[in-house]
């Protein structure tokens, strides 16, 4: 079982990721991540993404779909700099962890 400190890492990278494309929203990442074997729960990704809009590393923008109100998602210049930088990092570790 990973553990939660590691899954918050895996969440964030995930939902800078997902932040980087069309309509990004928080059950969306729920179902994205659940079906790659991440069970995560509503209260470990949303303050994940409080925490990235307090960083300012996205923004929200409020959307009626079907008469409801969904908050969707993109990345900042900041947030988008932050994906890239994590990418390259995590490029080298994959790199060095799964060679040999």
């Amino acid at each position: 079982m990973i553990d939660r400190e590691f899954l918050r890492g895996f969440t964030k990278l995930y939902a800078l990721w997902r932040g980087s494309k069309k309509d990004a929203y928080g059950m969306a990442i729920l179902r994205e991540m659940r079906q790659v074997g991440f069970e995560l729960s509503p209260g470990t990704l949303y303050p994940a993404l409080e925490k990235l809009k307090r960083e300012g590393d996205i923004t929200w923008h409020k959307q009626v779909i079907s008469g409801r109100i969904r908050k969707s998602y993109r990345l900042t210049p900041k947030g988008k700099k932050e994906l890239e930088e994590v990418k390259q990092r995590l490029q080298t570790i994959v790199r060095l962890v799964f060679s040999k």
